[in-house]
């Protein structure tokens, strides 16, 4: 399964920054395909992207609201919000795991042989901070004169946009060395950091940071598709939690916000304590009828 699941990781962001012209023709694509998003964390700035950034797009949602009230012309944000929700109730954070391009690249950097080290539990909330602070509060309330918010998250962390989105813009044209301020290097120094720690921790930025992944993990107790634990049949070997690479421990609860669906934990399991099926609807109880009067 682990082999089935790199393959659909390589062959996915392969397949969504394929628009290699970019070196003879606009930088960044701009085509009809741009308009849709993509499931994992994917920069529109790259200049190979096929698809649009959903976190990227959200935050322009919210940063045009005030604006768009102050014209007249209110925007809803329906099909972003729509489309991130119909994903999370479907699958919950199946993504991360396997449609990510910036998770694959976590997995390739904790493959290095170094001396491993744990995340501290604490940390897994911040990310839940990141996005109610970065993506909804300050693109929404710091607004320029005009009424213009910033996509926070963007200007200030994200690691995918510096790695596939600046990097290649300043290969392409490099005219844009010029432009740089403190916020590129900011986010290059994150970027160092995270991709250092992603050596020696698995996924430290699904984990700590990503967006994204903090609101996908609100579905997964009540997506389609999820992890069912048996009990009956677990030896509480940890061995699910030893092959975790989001740290997580089925045995306590399987619908933890952390999961991302990779399975590692349904190969480790030697003894069918965990399987993954099709969450069933709860049943409607039948409508007693009326009593008729003797």
């Amino acid at each position: 399964m682990s082999r089935i699941r790199r393959l659909i990781q390589v062959l996915f962001t392969l397949l969504t920054n394929a628009y290699l012209l970019f070196p003879f023709g606009p930088i960044i694509y701009q085509g009809p395909l741009k308009g849709i998003c993509h499931p994992g964390l994917n920069c529109y700035s790259c200049p190979a992207a096929l698809l649009g950034c959903p976190i990227g797009a959200f935050q322009n949602f919210m940063a045009n609201i005030r604006l768009s009230l102050a014209s007249g012309v209110p925007q809803l944000g329906t099909v972003v919000v729509g489309y991130l929700g119909f994903i999370g109730s479907l699958v919950g954070r199946f993504p991360c795991a396997w449609l990510c391009p910036f998770g694959l690249i976590q997995d390739l950097l904790y493959k290095i042989p170094v001396p491993k080290l744990k995340l501290p539990e604490f940390l897994k909330h911040v990310k839940y901070v990141v996005l109610v602070l970065l993506v909804l509060i300050l693109p929404l309330f710091w607004v320029d004169p005009v009424g213009l918010g910033t996509p926070w998250f963007c200007k200030l962390i994200c690691p995918a946009g510096t790695l596939l989105g600046a990097f290649p813009l300043l290969l392409v044209k490099p005219s844009l060395w010029q432009t740089l301020s403190f916020y590129f290097w900011n986010k290059v120094t994150i970027l160092i950091l995270i991709i250092g720690w992603s050596i020696v921790t698995s996924r430290p930025f699904c984990r700590v940071l990503c967006p994204l992944g903090a609101f996908y993990g609100l579905f997964n107790r009540y997506s389609l598709i999820r992890l069912n634990y048996d009990e009956d049949k677990c030896v509480h070997c940890h061995a699910c939690y030893r092959q975790c690479p989001m740290g997580v421990r089925p045995y306590q609860n399987p619908d933890d916000t952390n999961c991302i669906r990779c399975l590692k934990c349904l190969e480790a399991c030697r003894f069918g304590a965990l399987s993954f099926n099709m969450r069933s609807l709860p049943a409607t109880p039948p409508r007693s009828l009326p009593k008729r009067e003797a």
